[in-house]
């Protein structure tokens, strides 16, 4: 997973990124809801620093087995809350 940032500079827009781990789905007891992934940012340790990460765009690139419609596929995503402590 990657954490994809913009950062303005006088002249050009520089892009950086940041890696993450998926974690699993958002769950209750006995259900998981599927619609809402669990994202471990690398680097992140206190729940203060999260709202800068609210509202960046997260990219799964993953390979797939169909050379047809190519070998890496993306599947994005964005960062709406912080979980745990």
């Amino acid at each position: 997973l990657f954490v994809a940032m913009a950062v303005e500079n006088n002249d050009n827009q520089i892009r950086l990124y940041s890696k993450g781990i998926f974690l699993g789905y958002r769950r209750s007891l006995r259900g998981q809801m599927t619609h809402t992934s669990l994202v471990k940012i690398e680097g992140l340790n206190d729940r203060k620093d999260t709202p800068f990460y609210f509202g960046k765009r997260v990219a799964y690139v993953y390979r797939a087995a169909n050379p047809k419609l190519g070998k890496t596929r993306v599947i994005w995503g964005r960062i709406t809350k912080s979980h745990g402590n």
